[in-house]
């Protein structure tokens, strides 16, 4: 009997992190999936469990250049997310905003597909208003170590509503809050993989000013849980719709809870705050809860237990 595929789906950034995990759930529920990946920060490894499914293909290809290909849907997740790797290759980090929501949207509009963007909640700078819900335009420092990733997905939101506007076109826009779980690159310089792989090794942590800053964290299947109810909404809706946890913590407890769960004899160590680095970042989700039907479900003790074990089989 013939396997029914539903929509023929193409991924940007398909290999990487949260790329990966949008494939499998897409694969899972009877999808075709295309995965575009130029692999700066994306990893077969991630996807090598995959490529034996039928349904599944990889193309390797840069956001930055057009790309011609027939799909029902795409999710353009296309972008180095930590600042690790966006901060090296500033210049490519905004191109890849920019240049490749300008190709996929293109792409979109000629072969009238429907378009999902990852934003990010980096689009609020340090944020004056807390927590954020999406009418706030952000405090951003334009000329910062952090503006390529800022600045391009704000540029990215703007192309992505005047295509909407000018053209027509069916968006999505999601932004995407600090997200954790297995296959986070373990030398990304993120929070959670830096006290994991620190906690692992019985180094010292190291915690970036006071530690009194705060974070919300989102476990990867709640956000890709997220995203694929966005991307099923009427097309009416656009958003931007923040898709992240709002239970917060500071940087301090979530050093101190992985110690514990690690059971490591790791301690923590102050080094002096990097520039721009925000205070808060905690989202308002009313709008999902009510445009999408969707809250986070896994707390973050389940999510990094399941993290560190990851990081476990890693090492």
């Amino acid at each position: 009997m013939k396997n029914l595929v539903n929509k023929r789906i193409l991924i940007t950034g398909g290999a990487g992190f949260l790329g990966s995990h949008l494939c499998e759930k897409l694969l899972a529920e009877g999808h075709e999936v295309v995965c575009v990946d130029n692999f700066y920060t994306g990893r077969k490894s991630n996807i090598k469990h995959l490529m034996s499914n039928p349904y599944f293909e990889i193309v390797r290809h840069d956001v930055c250049f057009p790309l011609y290909i027939e799909v029902d849907e795409i999710y353009n997740l296309a972008c180095p997310a930590s600042p690790v790797h966006y901060q090296f290759d500033p210049v490519q980090t905004t191109k890849t905003s920019v240049h490749g929501a300008i190709n996929m949207l293109g792409l979109a509009k000629r072969i009238k597909a429907k378009i999902l963007q990852a934003s990010t909640s980096e689009v609020y700078g340090d944020p004056s208003v807390h927590p954020q819900t999406e009418s706030y335009w952000g405090n951003v420092n334009p000329i910062g170590f952090r503006s390529c990733y800022d600045e391009g997905k704000r540029c990215a939101e703007t192309l992505f509503f005047d295509y909407h506007r000018q053209h027509k076109l069916r968006i999505k826009v999601a932004r995407i809050f600090n997200t954790y779980g297995p296959r986070m690159h373990p030398n990304d310089g993120r929070v959670v993989s830096n006290f994991i792989m620190q906690a692992l090794g019985n180094e010292d942590i190291t915690v970036y000013g006071d530690g009194r800053q705060t974070r919300s964290f989102c476990y990867v299947d709640d956000l890709i849980d997220g995203l694929v109810k966005l991307m099923s909404t009427p097309d009416d809706f656009t958003g931007p719709v923040n898709i992240g946890n709002p239970v917060e913590s500071t940087i301090v407890e979530i050093a101190e809870k992985i110690i514990s769960l690690t059971g490591s004899s790791s301690k923590i160590v102050h080094r002096p705050l990097p520039s721009d680095d925000p205070m808060q970042r905690n989202p308002d989700i009313t709008l999902a809860k009510n445009s999408l039907g969707w809250e986070p479900k896994v707390n973050l003790e389940q999510g990094l237990r399941s993290t560190i074990e990851y990081f476990r089989q890693l090492l």
